[in-house]
């Protein structure tokens, strides 16, 4: 029996596996061998070609490296906004609520992001109106003397964007915080530290594991987003996402299409190594 044991713990792993390749790499690789195949008389031909990697570059005077450019200005400001935002929330969060009541509170703070993504950008679009909430209370205060149209502009695709993954960011730093032992505080005090000492030599320090996974999964989650831009942004500003989706549905062009999602992939890995021993949530 313990042989049995032993050998179905070593099998353990494959289902894991299998589900990875499955759902993970051999889509990759079905997108890397579309990107370097070519749309010949309406079909796609595996050609082993750059030339979709040499149109990103080239095409319409940079219109997709601009394109990636607008992505990843948008993708780190949302960043570090929210995590200006969810850090301070998160502290309150782990240190300023009684224990009892932080599950309530963490409950009742994410529960408004159950509404679905896509009315909670149509939400802010309307917010952000000429007609809008914030207009209509700068002008009763005087401050404006006619309304200005906040949305279908970067300021409105990153508000959204902060919006929706403040909460995620305030979570992740959470979960960071409250795992960092009273005594390390209470040490530095001994040795005497003040409040603000002891935040910025133990508790920032320690809670910074949190903030990067956080940060990491904002920015991918961010980079990649479609309907955000598409929504709050308009088209007065082109971004990745936005350009794969017009190759796939006014031109059909797949083999671009897969060629610019790779590009996103290679930004997304290169954020990848750059945070990656900083990724991890461990017991502190």
């Amino acid at each position: 029996m313990r042989g049995v044991a032993t050998g179905l713990k070593g099998w353990g792993h494959i289902p894991a596996l299998a589900w990875t390749f499955a759902f993970f790499v051999l889509p990759l690789i079905a997108m890397l061998l579309m990107s370097v195949s070519e749309r010949i008389g309406g079909k796609i031909t595996l050609t082993w070609t750059l030339a979709n990697y040499q149109a990103f570059l080239t095409k319409a005077e940079g219109t997709f490296v601009g394109a990636l450019v607008n992505s990843i200005e948008v993708t780190v400001l949302t960043t570090i906004l929210s995590i200006l935002v969810a850090y301070p929330l998160a502290y309150i969060l782990a240190y300023r609520i009684p224990r009892q009541w932080q599950r309530l509170v963490l409950v009742l703070t994410v529960l408004p992001f159950w509404t679905s993504y896509v009315i909670r950008s149509y939400s802010w679009l309307l917010v952000l109106s000429e007609n809008g909430i914030i207009n209509q209370f700068l002008l009763g205060l005087g401050v404006l003397d006619q309304p200005i149209g906040m949305g279908n502009s970067r300021f409105a695709t990153v508000l959204g964007f902060v919006h929706f993954f403040a909460m995620l960011l305030t979570l992740t730093i959470y979960a960071n915080l409250v795992q960092i032992k009273e005594s390390y505080r209470k040490a530095a005090a001994d040795l005497g530290a003040n409040p603000w000492q002891a935040f910025w030599h133990v508790t920032l320090p320690l809670s910074l594991p949190g903030v990067a996974v956080g940060a990491f999964l904002t920015f991918v989650l961010a980079i990649g987003d479609y309907i955000t831009p598409q929504i709050l942004g308009g088209s007065k500003e082109l971004l990745l996402p936005q350009a794969v989706m017009l190759q796939l549905g006014r031109q059909a062009d797949f083999p671009l299409a897969s060629a610019l999602s790779m590009v996103l992939m290679l930004v997304v890995t290169a954020a990848f190594l750059l945070s990656a021993r900083h990724l991890k949530m461990g017991r502190v």
